[in-house]
């Protein structure tokens, strides 16, 4: 099946979901020998496999249950990402396959283990089936598609009911945030759900790109207050698309705009199913990265070029995030650790994947640039994304500060300014409204305990402020606020000082809201430790009484 059958009008070239082999214009089967245990296994799964469809396969050749969590590992002892992008290898060189983490929940009111085994023999058995199917003809009939729905369907029914739940995660599937939405839960998504709703995000990209905008959207676009949660991907593609007509950076560049939305697709196809660092997070930090150019006319003070690095270094600076940060890429000694020496592996793979894109003949939207232009490009996007590691935050504040007289006219310094800026923006949730801010700490926290809990799995060391029994809301924002934002947003004042009221001060109304919230919680800590105290005091004095009068009445019998 080719890429227009999934989206017709898609601009050429656009890889992801259904890619074809380079040359011969057909995906390619790859085939990984692993073993597992004491036994010799193996799995064949197309080059353009979704992540969650491989990995699909490697749970139905270990008969391994949904809710188990899978590690591969190379030869050198070191994590591989289960993942398309796996490479194929030999008989003397297999992986190896661990289940870690194979946590059983209750099920007392739940499904029968028969049940579960039932669908996962079902599971594996269509998927050999449409395997031998699609190696014979070159594509999945509708029959097979329609038991996978149907195989699909009773599972979804499974994961209504709490304590049905097939993943053996439990949902609060009645919890809904301040904007009235469902929670979204991240680990639901299958891969046909994926296709179907990467299909609706291009067709709603693709009738919206030649719509114009109001000029009242066009003016909110640059506000700090934009609500970025009312907007569905389809849209967010649409408006980032109107941010570079609206620089300009079309017009300068020669961008031409079919070659734009390419690269504005493969982008969001470039981003995870993770509770954070998703492509809503790229299109939060690319608004605001878009409203401090206009609010601070960076216009003015840096030139065409550097104003297309902060973009479009905001739109990549997470691409392929895979949910846990280098602290657990290092420790575990995943394959990225290894690639890039333990240093800043999480953000060299984002520029990576993105110079990957870029290099597409049909995303490629700096193809006009001047070769001297290319290389100042690649050089200020790569120091950009590289700056948003977190373990380099007091270093790079610390060299901003040291500047006693910014010198606009001086490459170096703006590069600094740059790289400040687009911090600011990768960090700058708690400079919007509260209803609009609040919710990402939920699904930052979601993160954090999801990378927290599988290091615990691991043995490996995890962080506290990461750890579910150790961290809370309040606590976790009022030490970020006060020692991360607020030193570097007043950095950044020093030299624009209408950051103050838009963008500063919401930072600060944000540290006062989050430090009350934290008093309430330990008032409500210590009264509840006192009401234990009396309580302990109440049984004790209850125990004193009753031994005396046990005391005295056997004194008595006697």
């Amino acid at each position: 099946m080719d890429m227009q059958s999934y989206y017709p009008g898609l601009p050429p070239g656009v890889k992801g979901i259904d890619t074809h082999e380079m040359s011969e214009g057909r995906p390619f089967l790859k085939v990984i020998y692993f073993r597992i245990g004491e036994t010799n296994e193996q799995v064949e799964f197309w080059s353009d496999s979704s992540s969650e469809e491989v990995k699909e396969c490697f749970r139905c050749a270990t008969e391994s249950d949904p809710s188990d969590i899978l590690k591969l590992y190379n030869t050198n002892n070191s994590l591989v990402n289960i993942s398309p992008r796996l490479t194929p290898n030999t008989l003397d060189t297999r992986y190896t396959l661990k289940v870690v983490g194979a946590k059983k929940y209750p099920n007392s009111e739940g499904v029968s283990p028969q049940i579960n085994d039932t669908l996962l023999s079902i599971e594996k058995r269509l998927l050999n089936l449409e395997k031998k199917i699609v190696l014979h003809s070159g594509d999945t009939p509708p029959a097979v598609w329609d038991m996978r729905a149907k195989v699909e369907k009773l599972r979804e029914q499974l994961e209504t009911v709490e304590h049905l739940s097939w993943l053996g995660f439990y949902k609060d599937l009645d919890g809904k945030n301040k904007k009235g939405m469902s929670v979204p839960w991240f680990g639901s998504k299958k891969s046909k759900e994926k296709l179907q709703f990467s299909q609706q995000v291009f067709h709603k990209f693709e009738r919206l790109r030649t719509v114009e905008l109001t000029e009242a959207t066009k003016e909110l676009l640059k506000k700090p207050t934009f609500d970025i949660w009312q907007w569905e991907d389809g849209e967010m593609l649409y408006l980032m698309q109107q941010m570079f007509v609206d620089l300009k950076l079309v017009e300068r560049f020669y961008i031409e705009l079919p070659m734009l939305q390419a690269f504005l697709f493969q982008v969001h196809l470039s981003y995870n199913y993770t509770p954070y660092h998703n492509f809503r997070h790229c299109f939060c930090v690319t608004q605001m990265m878009y409203g401090l150019i206009w609010l601070c006319n960076l216009q003015d003070k840096l030139d065409d070029l550097e104003i297309l690095i902060l973009l479009v270094a905001a739109i990549c600076h997470d691409l392929d995030h895979p949910g846990y940060n280098n602290a657990y890429q290092v420790n575990a000694r995943t394959e990225l650790a290894m690639l890039y020496n333990d240093i800043s592996p999480l953000e060299n793979h984002h520029a990576s994947i993105a110079f990957e894109i870029l290099n597409c003949p049909d995303s490629n939207v700096i193809k006009h640039l001047t070769a001297e232009q290319q290389k100042k490009f690649r050089s200020g996007m790569i120091k950009c994304i590289l700056a948003t590691d977190m373990a380099r935050h007091n270093e790079i504040v610390t060299a901003f500060k040291a500047i006693d007289t910014f010198d606009i006219e001086s490459a170096d310094h703006r590069l600094l300014m740059m790289m400040i800026f687009l911090k600011v923006a990768d960090i700058s949730n708690e400079a919007r409204p509260m209803d609009v801010s609040e919710p990402w700490v939920e699904c930052l926290l979601q993160e954090f305990f999801m990378q927290s809990d599988a290091e615990k799995l691991e043995g490996l060391p995890v962080a506290p402020f990461m750890d579910r029994e150790k961290v809370t809301k309040p606590t976790a924002q009022v030490g970020f606020i006060q020692y991360v934002l607020i030193p570097l947003y007043e950095s950044l004042a020093r030299l624009f000082p209408e950051i103050r009221e838009p963008i500063l001060a919401p930072v600060n109304r944000a540290f006062d809201y989050y430090s009350d919230m934290s008093r309430k919680q330990k008032e409500i800590e210590m009264a509840g430790d006192q009401k234990a105290a009396e309580r302990k005091t109440s049984l004790a004095s209850t125990e004193g009484t009753q031994n005396i009068e046990r005391k005295s009445s056997v004194t008595s019998k006697e």
